[in-house]
């Protein structure tokens, strides 16, 4: 991993988690029956968002990226090769990136009472234009434009689409972001030796399970890597499997609903158990 792409990771993922606070405090109000939001204020807002976000992207990427300062200029990656520079884990924080800028700012929306299409519509629209404005901006300066990267954002974004129109869906499944914690780095967003990204099914979303005690439990798939920030050594990528415990659930029984819903998107370590496989070179 090299100093250019920590930057800009870390400013990814500050971004990021500053509209996932958006699902934690907003309040969705729309409801049957609620005055909906005309359509000139609907697009209003949109746009102030959307250009919101694509302003701070650019104004930081000329500070601290060196946007315009070369012509254009695009390179392919790789997906999740082992020659690549960190294994594809880069690509899923994209997917991540994008879906959780997405879910944060269609619960935003929603809380403006758009309805609940326009707001899964407007808000994986925002979040995939907005992040995709940054790839464009790389392709001004050392970075390069991207395709992988763009391709990642653009699965985010339908990603929760999809989700966010599908509440029953969302009561099922999750995609989470896992970051251990690590004494001798400070800068978390940039850790792929302590991160995972996982898929996790929730067996209370289940008529079949919710009356049982399965209701609390809920099943991971998830890949990380190990290794590649040592440039002596062949980085690994990993597969697992596993069995955690059903926090989302838990704590929303308990009426904490801010921290079940921080919970859908952020995986605590050590609340699961799993079987690991590494992938061959």
């Amino acid at each position: 991993m090299n100093f250019l792409s920590a930057k800009r990771r870390c400013s990814v993922w500050a971004i990021t988690f500053v509209l996932m606070l958006l699902v934690v405090f907003s309040t969705q109000a729309w409801a049957d029956g609620a005055e909906a939001i005309t359509a000139k204020e609907r697009n209003r807002q949109v746009m102030n968002v959307t250009l919101g976000g694509v302003g701070v992207v650019t104004a930081w990427g000329v500070v601290n990226w060196d946007y315009f300062s070369r012509t254009p200029q695009g390179t392919s990656e790789g997906w999740f090769g082992q020659n690549t520079e960190s294994g594809g884990v880069d690509k899923l924080g994209h997917v991540f990136a994008t879906y959780a800028a997405a879910q944060g700012i269609s619960s935003l929306f929603e809380h403006w009472c758009f309805t609940p299409e326009e707001a899964a519509w407007f808000g994986a629209l925002s979040s995939f234009t907005i992040l995709s404005v940054m790839e464009a901006g790389d392709s001004f300066s050392d970075y390069g434009f991207s395709y992988e990267d763009l391709v990642a954002n653009a699965v985010g974004a339908m990603a929760s689409y999809y989700r966010y129109r599908h509440p029953d869906l969302a009561q099922k499944v999750d995609l989470r972001w896992e970051i251990g914690v690590h004494p001798g780095q400070m800068d978390i967003t940039t850790d792929y030796e302590n991160s995972k990204y996982l898929l996790a099914l929730k067996l209370n979303g289940f008529e079949r399970f919710n009356q049982s005690i399965l209701k609390h439990v809920e099943l991971h798939a998830g890949y990380f890597v190990r290794g590649y920030s040592d440039l002596s050594a062949p980085g690994e990528r990993n597969l697992y499997m596993g069995v955690g415990l059903n926090l989302t659930d838990l704590f929303r029984r308990s009426g904490h609903n801010r921290v079940a819903t921080f919970l859908n998107y952020y995986q605590p370590p050590g609340t699961y158990l799993a079987v690991e496989g590494k992938l061959s070179h």
